[in-house]
């Protein structure tokens, strides 16, 4: 009895060690994480006061909502947030389709090699900068001298001024996101897959089914869990916009405005154009307030439809 209880107690004292160096170094990322994400949760105090450089942080007057309500009563309040959630839902269905199709192509080569090869190819796009890629697609795009507009004359065709002509820009947004990032979501699908046992596939082998029958039947099912979860963690962010992709694409013109400008872009002029503080909070705490219900909203009803393959 006393050696069972001494090496209970020697087991206790090895967690408890092992559990103290684990805290320790975690401990430099959770301060990092509180000053840089938690601390400046206090700023959106602004959101609220009509905020004068002389009176200070704490000292500007109370206004209560009217920054909000000055937004909502603009003209871009409509256009920004239909925007902002339209091309963001582009985004993820198109983005999910194409990875998803990706790792499912890659998960049929039987090659170690060939697989490394175009993983890395996939993923290549999602290390270069936005404003690496505006100039690539400017280089496509230039009313003179553009590659496409080049090709069109070629053909007898009319160049097109694609920075004036707002239509256009809601395919090549989508076109030019799915292009950097398919390749980051396809290989955290493919890891997915990899987990699949293979036995299912050689039961269904033998009982007939064919790859497409399999895929429907085995994998798409198997691979449900990841799916949602990263779903969940997109529509979480639906309401903040990649500032580096609308601006940086765009160009920041004007004429775009209609189908481009989203909360980020708005927030930026908001500061950069007419100074206001206040209303740049607003715009800023009302994004953030909608994407937490969003995520806690999608949450739930993943949660009431399967439970295991709710995030929490």
């Amino acid at each position: 009895m006393g050696i069972k209880m001494k090496e209970k107690r020697n087991r206790g004292r090895v967690s408890r060690k092992k559990n103290t160096t684990l805290t320790i170094m975690a401990l430099p990322a959770a301060v990092i994480l509180f000053l840089f994400s938690y601390v400046p949760i206090a700023g959106l105090i602004i959101a609220f006061k009509d905020f004068r450089y002389d009176k200070g942080f704490l000292g500007s007057d109370w206004i209560g909502f009217k920054n909000f309500e000055f937004f909502f009563k603009s003209n871009d309040a409509w256009v920004v947030l239909r925007n902002t959630i339209g091309l963001n839902v582009l985004f993820i269905g198109i983005t999910l389709v194409v990875s998803v199709g990706i790792a499912l192509m890659m998960n049929e080569v039987r090659s170690r090699k060939m697989i490394k090869v175009t993983q890395t190819i996939m993923f290549f796009p999602y290390f270069m900068s936005w404003v690496v890629v505006g100039y690539l697609l400017y280089a496509y795009l230039h009313h003179d001298y553009g590659i496409i507009n080049q090709l069109l004359q070629f053909l007898g065709l009319h160049s097109i001024s694609w920075y004036a002509r707002s239509e256009y820009w809601p395919v090549i947004l989508t076109f030019m996101y799915a292009w950097k990032m398919a390749g980051y979501y396809s290989v955290i699908y493919y890891a997915g897959l990899m987990g699949i046992d293979d036995t299912y596939y050689e039961a269904a082998a033998l009982d007939g089914a064919s790859r497409w029958q399999m895929v429907w039947k085995i994998t798409l099912p198997m691979l449900k869990g990841i799916i949602i979860v990263m779903v969940i963690l997109q529509v979480g962010r639906i309401m903040y916009a990649d500032f580096g992709l609308f601006f940086n694409l765009t160009r920041d013109q004007g004429a775009l405005y209609a189908t481009t400008d989203v909360l980020d872009t708005y927030i930026y002029r908001a500061l950069r154009v007419t100074g206001d503080i206040g209303i740049g909070s607003a715009v800023g705490c009302f994004q953030a307030v909608i994407g937490f219900l969003l995520i806690m909203g999608s949450n739930l009803v993943v949660r009431k439809l399967d439970k295991d393959s709710a995030l929490f």
